[in-house]
């Protein structure tokens, strides 16, 4: 039976080497790399801020209809174990009175 090509055993330790280069972070040593260069806390808060650009937050309407849904579940969850509690419950005095021979 024919090998795929890159599945011996000496590929499969250089690209598992690689893929362990790319997402340590000590990568950029690894790979003989200068080591990335700390930014300043200026450049962090530029930085946060341009990300913080990319988010799509939601709309006042879209977070009022999620927020209902949520509440319907929790009330749906809150009765299907509600009565979960009262079968099990039912079922066990039922057990039980039937072993006191009653």
């Amino acid at each position: 039976m024919a090998r795929k090509q890159g599945s011996k055993p000496r590929a499969i330790k250089e690209r598992a080497a690689r893929t362990a280069a790319a997402v340590s972070p000590s990568s950029a040593l690894a790979s003989g790399g200068a080591p990335k260069k700390r930014a300043g806390p200026l450049q962090f808060l530029r930085e946060v801020r341009a990300e913080g650009r990319k988010i799509t937050w939601t709309t006042a309407r879209e977070t009022w209809i999620t927020s209902v849904f949520v509440g319907i579940m929790v009330v749906v969850a809150a009765l299907f174990l509600q009565l979960v509690d009262l079968f099990l419950g039912w079922s066990l005095s039922l057990i039980l009175n039937f072993a006191n021979g009653g």
